[in-house]
């Protein structure tokens, strides 16, 4: 059986949820998954990684401070080993080092893939085409298959074995360093992690409205603000917000889509979300097909409403 290699992301003693999708990807195509990874407490999490579906973790020796230092070394375990895939989530890190490492193995990318599946001897991917209006299945000549898989896409794999540790190569000096990393708006959730996602579009008319948002992302207490591509690019949200093909993937367990058509791309972006909740004046909204519950009305008049009454459920429970 062919086998995958999937770089891992850890921080504080804990795998990214990110990476255990990853994972779970390519232990739904192969049993011989092997999971590489780096970085302070890397051996700590490393034996942990059998029940993500692992079956080995490599760890690399040294600081992951050089994306192509990282790459390299990376490169390098792939091919000693004859993997005939590499994956990573389509994280910064990962969209970072996956060119370079199909570089270094004369390969191509496959960016923000989601499917991934067994095809014979090799594997086979698939991804949206033409901002989401097409969807390409695709194989590789090459020897390996290097790909980078949205997040909140695939599930993570429920294993109970552990796997085995062995010690990799160390990563060498690179022509790149990363010195340090700035965090923004501390505390506040990001909707590709938030379990709850409030959205808002062209219907709230002014960025003012979204004050609206606002007030019932605080009513749940563990929601995330995000926003359409029309919303970002009038310049009334960061584009951190935007949920689409051209943004980020959210997979919440409710998300409400508040003044929101429904064009295709933002749908790439949001549909598999457990719960959605559409808000919209126009009852032949696209939004309102993959709605699971529709809100035909004026969301100035809905949101205050909706808002007092989580309000009210939450401190009565």
């Amino acid at each position: 059986m062919a086998q995958i290699i999937v770089f891992v992301e850890h921080a504080e003693g804990k795998v990214r949820r990110a990476s255990l999708e990853a994972l779970g990807a390519a232990r739904a195509a192969s049993e011989e998954v092997t999971a590489i990874l780096c970085g302070e407490g890397a051996g700590e999490v490393a034996g942990k990684l059998g029940t993500g579906g692992a079956k080995q973790a490599v760890v690399l020796e040294g600081a992951a401070d050089s994306p192509d230092a990282l790459a390299k070394t990376i490169a390098e375990v792939v091919s000693e080993r004859g993997a005939k895939a590499f994956l990573t989530s389509a994280t910064s890190t990962g969209r970072d080092i996956a060119p370079r490492i199909a570089a270094h193995l004369d390969s191509t990318i496959f960016s923000e893939c989601t499917g991934f599946s067994s095809a014979g001897d090799s594997f086979a991917i698939r991804r949206p085409w033409l901002a989401g209006k097409l969807i390409a299945n695709l194989t590789s000549k090459a020897p390996v298959l290097v790909a980078t898989l949205r997040r909140n896409v695939f599930t993570p794999f429920e294993g109970k074995d552990t796997a085995e540790v062995v010690d990799g190569p160390s990563i060498g000096e690179g022509k790149t360093k990363l010195l340090g990393i700035e965090a923004v708006e501390g505390g506040k959730l990001d909707v590709s992690e938030a379990p709850i996602v409030v959205s808002g579009g062209r219907g709230l008319k002014e960025p003012g409205n979204f004050e609206l948002l606002e007030k019932l992302a605080r009513a749940f207490g563990n929601a995330a603000v995000g926003a359409s591509r029309a919303v970002v690019d009038a310049g009334w949200r960061p584009h951190a917000e935007q949920v689409g093909q051209t943004g980020k993937t959210v997979s919440p367990q409710l998300y409400v889509a508040v003044g929101i058509s429904g064009a295709i791309q933002h749908l790439a972006g949001m549909k598999t979300s457990k719960v959605i909740v559409a808000i919209n004046k126009d009852p032949e909204a696209p939004i309102f097909k993959v709605a699971d519950y529709g809100i035909v009305g004026d969301a100035f008049e809905v949101l205050p409403a909706l808002t007092e009454a989580v309000a009210r459920v939450r401190a009565e429970g």
